[in-house]
């Protein structure tokens, strides 16, 4: 939280349309905003939208309006994925160029076959480096980066020191899919370089991806942004809030004329310990009593429920 640069904070956050908010992203959503604000930074939103056959109509809009309907105000143009293709574009092209790029013709179901390494937290499967030496199938499936058999470390503000070896935890891993989509990996990175982001603030289901971002990242020369990985808000069965647990959408009816109390749960889950009295106030006086108190030394060391 505390930044030694001399610039200005910018944060975000970066739903997909593929479902309603919940609770878990509601989480992530305000304490990216509590972060940045309580740094004087911008908060900007990004709909990541890349994945065009698992978005649900309307649900953009829907994000949007129930953000607004929290008090939760972006600063600036709301960015897309989807409108950032020739970006990706042209740093992959890069990437190509120097020559640790190379075309993959392997099924995800050979890779799990093959693979000898447990799955990481986010279900990759360990890549074993089959077409490192050249793709003797006819059929490109993807286009993977090379990876170095080094550590990637580095300090998350919750979660303190995290080292993960990309050689044998992930293998050389997917920047462009055989359909010639562009994967999040490589997407995000640019995303947040197009975009000025320094702060990163999202959920620790991703924590296990950051070194993958901080390879691209040092391999395109981006200055690396501020990690802080929040805990995670745990569902009624004791895993990781599913698409259908805790919805809050305006669209769905389940938000309006409850947003106070949970944005107050929010704030509790954070750590924070809003007075009584704030129950009576809007949304937004809500936030700016957040974030006048928020730090990141108040955090959880767990996730739990959140009672919504």
């Amino acid at each position: 939280m505390e930044r030694d640069r001399d610039s200005t904070v910018i944060g975000r956050f970066a739903p997909s349309p593929t479902g309603a908010l919940h609770s878990g992203s509601l989480v992530a959503a305000t304490g990216s905003y509590l972060m940045a604000k309580h740094c004087g930074g911008r908060w900007l939103l990004r709909l990541d939208d890349l994945d065009i056959h698992r978005q649900v109509p309307g649900m953009a809009d829907d994000i949007m309006r129930t953000l607004e309907l929290f008090g939760l105000q972006w600063d600036g143009k709301v960015a897309y994925q989807s409108r950032h293709l020739e970006e990706y574009q042209h740093f992959f092209a890069l990437l190509q160029q120097s020559g640790i790029v190379y075309p993959c013709g392997c099924s995800r179901k050979e890779i799990a076959q093959s693979a000898s390494a447990p799955h990481l937290e986010d279900d990759v499967i360990p890549y074993p480096g089959t077409c490192r030496g050249g793709n003797n199938s006819a059929v490109v499936r993807s286009w993977r980066v090379r990876v170095a058999d080094e550590e990637i470390s580095f300090s998350d503000l919750r979660s303190g020191f995290y080292s993960q070896k990309l050689s044998t935890s992930c293998g050389d891993f997917i920047l462009r899919r055989g359909d010639s989509q562009f994967a999040y990996q490589l997407a995000v990175v640019v995303d947040d370089y197009l975009a000025g982001v320094n702060q990163v603030v999202r959920g620790e289901d991703l924590l296990s991806s950051t070194p993958r971002q901080i390879y691209l990242q040092r391999l395109l020369g981006f200055a690396l942004p501020d990690y802080c990985h929040l805990p995670l808000v745990i569902g009624p069965d004791g895993a990781k809030l599913s698409k259908r647990d805790h919805l809050l959408s305006l669209q769905l009816g389940t938000a309006t004329g409850r947003e106070r109390p949970v944005l107050l749960d929010v704030l509790r889950f954070l750590g924070l310990n809003p007075p009584r009295e704030l129950s009576g106030y809007p949304c937004h006086a809500i936030l700016e009593w957040g974030t006048a108190h928020f730090t990141t030394l108040l955090l959880p060391a767990e996730g739990g429920p959140i009672p919504i």
